[in-house]
């Protein structure tokens, strides 16, 4: 998904005029992206003359980290050893569950008809 590298962005408005369903809007001279309006078109990539546009998979270090001080920050409310390494089985859990569910839909994205 398309996000706007805010210290790149010129504020232009190009992607705004190109966007077809109006999914981008300058906020404070900055292009902004509406995620819940965005259809993933790729357009904003292809017009934004400074490359300003970004793809998400370049905030893969980011998310990772935000997930592991999510887990430092509940790991806290755990006192002895054996709760801490309960709930970190339990993290792992969750985040396998994310992956069968991401594994699953990109089987399902694979064989849906276009």
């Amino acid at each position: 998904m398309p996000w706007i590298k805010q210290e790149d962005c010129v504020g232009c408005g190009i992607c705004v005029a190109e966007c077809p369903v109006d999914a981008i809007s300058i906020e404070e001279e900055k292009s902004e992206i509406n995620m819940e309006v965005c259809i993933r078109c790729g357009i904003c990539h292809n017009v934004c003359p400074v490359n300003a546009v970004r793809h998400d998979s370049e905030k893969i270090p980011q998310e990772v980290e935000a997930n592991i001080e999510w887990t430092k920050d509940l790991l806290k409310f755990y006192k002895t050893k054996e709760e801490r390494e309960g709930f970190i089985g339990r993290i792992k859990k969750h985040f396998k569950k994310e992956r069968v569910v991401i594994s699953k839909t990109l089987e399902r994205l694979e064989s849906l008809e276009i």
